[in-house]
């Protein structure tokens, strides 16, 4: 796996979130022009799946720093806090 430095993934995040910002003002642009709602929709289920990828993103990366450096410390504790975030985030 290739290593990210953190203010490059920072850069990474903040680039999908502007990314998603603009999908959103699209959206209200539609509405405007009273485009058909199947177009929208559409753009609806782009931004969720965007949002899906970006906390999969934060995920990924919490599950493989902090997580797995208190399981190496032997801090069980860990888990309980994975199981609790999974069911705060479903």
């Amino acid at each position: 796996m290739i290593e990210v430095d953190e203010s490059q993934r920072k850069q990474e995040l903040s680039t999908r979130l502007s990314r998603i910002e603009g999908q959103v003002r699209g959206i209200k642009q539609m509405i405007n022009d009273d485009r058909k709602c199947d177009d929208i929709l559409i753009q609806v289920s782009a931004i969720i799946n965007s949002l899906k990828g970006f906390s999969n993103t934060i995920l990924r990366d919490y599950l493989s720093t902090e997580v797995a450096e208190n399981l190496k410390n032997d801090k069980q504790e860990a888990v309980e806090e994975i199981i609790t975030l999974f069911s705060r985030i479903d």
